[in-house]
């Protein structure tokens, strides 16, 4: 197979990233590495001794890094980037996988549907293992910009729901959030149905309240952050529940009831209580399968093991036809 630019995966005739790839990631500068003098024993030790002053949440494996002199260097504050390494925490499934996958669904997110995501890119460890990088999109102009996910937004946390806190809720618990939040609710909550339809369709059994945030825009007003952690999380874990969390408060559809799990028709139904325009909301469920092609091109260009490649792209037919939209 030719070269793959480590963030957008087109065509490259040298090892590492296309002038465009580099662009996204970097913001014009020169040079981002695709291999790193780290092994995956290393970022774990960085990971222990920076745990408890770094801000980023959630149970992977992560550090924070910066860009200096075309080198990423752990950092404990100002980070720009976030490097995720292969879990050390064993899964059921393609558990050396999942940087790749988190990859290559984050760019046929942005590239194929159009959806905001944060620049990212896959990188080589010194082991060979493959490492995830994804590009901090929380600050502005050297200042931290005020955000918010749906968990801090719905008043949510641990000490008042519990552990599971970020499961605790509904796709229809968020729109009401949206409006409550967004002057620009109309704009908004398209962007959202888009995102819940994707990772309904692209088996992310992980999209929960934290995985999803407001930030203020330059003009003030509160908008969608870009995607982030968006993974075909069903790979790893054949067995989870479809859907992070339900979508409906108490309604359940008739498909629902006879099948099990949710269908085109329980999508329209949302959108219909997000007021969304019928029309709109079955376009944008026939996207899904009519870049059927578009989608299996990155995923064959993708770094995934050619078995992860076969059970990614099986799983994403396996949701069109739930969905019951053919091309």
């Amino acid at each position: 197979m030719p070269y793959r630019c480590h963030s957008t995966l087109a065509e490259v005739e040298e090892e590492g990233f296309s002038p465009a790839g580099l662009r996204l990631l970097t913001g014009g500068r020169r040079k981002f590495p695709h291999r790193l003098p780290y092994r995956r024993s290393d970022i774990s030790t960085v990971q222990l001794e920076t745990a408890e002053r770094m801000s980023i949440s959630g149970v992977q494996d992560k550090i924070s890094v910066r860009l200096e002199r075309g080198a990423l260097v752990p950092v404990d504050t100002a980070g720009e980037y976030i490097l995720k390494p292969v879990p050390s925490r064993p899964l059921p499934r393609f558990g050396s996988d999942v940087p790749a996958n988190e990859h290559v669904t984050m760019q046929i997110a942005a590239q194929v549907f159009g959806i905001p995501t944060a620049a990212n890119a896959c990188v080589y460890l010194q082991d060979d293992s493959m490492a995830y990088v994804v590009r901090r999109f929380d600050r502005r102009d050297g200042e931290k910009v005020p955000q918010e996910d749906f968990c801090q937004l719905s008043s949510r946390s641990p000490e008042s729901h519990g552990n599971e806190h970020k499961y605790d809720g509904t796709c229809e618990e968020m729109g009401r959030i949206l409006r409550a939040y967004c002057t620009a609710y109309v704009v908004e909550v398209e962007k959202l149905f888009r995102l819940m339809v994707f990772n309904y369709v692209f088996s992310n059994g992980d999209a929960h309240l934290k995985n999803f945030s407001l930030c203020e825009s330059p003009y003030g007003d509160y908008v969608l952050t870009p995607a982030y952690d968006l993974v075909c999380t069903s790979m790893h874990i054949p067995n989870e529940s479809r859907t992070a969390m339900d979508l409906f408060d108490e309604f359940e559809s008739p498909f629902y009831a006879r099948n099990g799990f949710y269908g085109a028709e329980d999508f329209l139904h949302l959108a219909n209580l997000f007021d969304i325009q019928p029309g709109r909301a079955k376009r944008i469920l026939a996207t899904m399968p009519q870049a059927r092609d578009r989608v299996t091109a990155l995923i064959n260009r993708s770094f995934m093991s050619d078995d992860a490649k076969a059970d990614y792209a099986a799983r994403y037919e396996d949701r069109l036809r739930a969905i019951r939209v053919e091309a």
